[in-house]
C-alpha cells in the first residue's frame, strides 16, 4: 500500500518514504503503520513525506521496500516498526546481517541465524543523524532514545537490507534508518498514545532532514 504525494516527485519536491508494517504476532493493529500514515502527505523541510506500508515477511518486506525506493528516489527513508515493552521512540543506530525468528513471519517462516545478504558486511550504521533526531524529540516532552540493537526479526532485516540497498544502489546524499515505535494503549504495558508518537516523530524527521551532520551527545548503553 503506498500513498503518492500530491505533487509528481522530482528534484524541486524531495520525497521522505516512511514505512509501517501490517500487524503481526496475533496483534489487530501495528502502531508502526498508523503512525506511518498519519504523517502522509505532510511537508518537512520542503519534503512531502509518502507512506507505504511493507508485509511483516523476511524477503517480501525487503522487495517491497526496494521498489519502493528505486520508484520515489527518496531524499530519506525511516522505516518504522512495532517493539512491544519498549517505552519510548528508539532510533536505531546499527542492523546486522542476521534473521533469527523469535516466532514466525506472517507467512509462517521462521529462519533461525539466516544472512539477510549473504556475503554483505557484519553491519551497517543507520545514516540518520540518530543523536540530532533524539534531542529534537526529548524537547517535545516525547519519551525517545538510541537503540543499539533493532532485534533480528523483520525490523533488523529491513534496516539492513535499506543499508544494503543504499550502499549498492543509492545516489549520493540519500539518507536511511529505522525507528521501533512503543505499543498503543490497550496493546500492552508500556505504551505510548499515537498523537504523542505523530508529535515526536515530526520532530525527529525534521531533524533528520536538517541536521547533514550529527551531534555529540550522549546516549549509549552499558548493556
Amino acid at each position: 500500500m503506498l500513498h503518492h504525494p500530491h505533487n509528481p516527485h522530482g528534484a524541486s519536491n524531495p520525497v521522505i518514504m516512511l514505512t509501517g508494517f501490517d500487524p503481526f504476532g496475533g496483534d489487530a493493529i501495528n502502531p508502526s503503520w498508523l503512525l506511518a500514515q498519519a504523517l502522509q502527505g505532510q511537508r518537512i523541510g520542503g519534503h512531502t513525506v509518502v507512506a507505504a506500508q511493507l508485509p511483516t515477511v523476511f524477503g517480501l518486506a525487503l522487495q517491497r521496500l526496494t521498489a519502493l525506493h528505486r520508484q520515489l528516489q527518496p531524499a530519506l527513508t525511516v522505516c518504522l516498526g512495532q517493539a512491544g515493552g519498549r517505552a519510548a521512540l528508539s532510533i536505531e543506530r546499527i542492523g546486522i546481517n542476521v534473521d533469527d525468528a523469535r516466532i514466525p513471519d506472517n507467512q509462517g517462516a521462521q529462519p533461525i541465524d539466516a544472512a539477510v545478504a549473504p556475503g554483505g558486511p557484519a553491519a551497517y550504521f543507520a545514516s540518520l543523524p540518530v543523536k540530532a533526531m533524539l534531542r529534537a524529540v526529548q524537547q517535545t516532552g516525547v519519551p525517545c532514545e538510541v537503540s543499539q540493537t533493532a532485534g533480528t526479526f523483520v525490523c533488523n532485516h529491513v534496516l539492513y537490507g535499506l543499508m544494503h540497498h543504499l550502499a549498492r544502489e543509492g545516489v549520493a546524499g540519500m539518507r536511511g534508518g529505522f525507528v521501533h515505535v512503543p505499543w498503543l494503549p490497550g496493546q500492552g504495558t508500556p505504551h505510548l498514545a499515537l498523537r504523542d508518537m505523530v508529535r515526536g516523530l515530526h520532530a525527529a524527521l525534521w531533524a533528520a532532514v536538517l541536521a547533514r551532520q550529527d551531534i555529540v551527545l550522549g546516549a549509549g548503553a552499558t548493556h
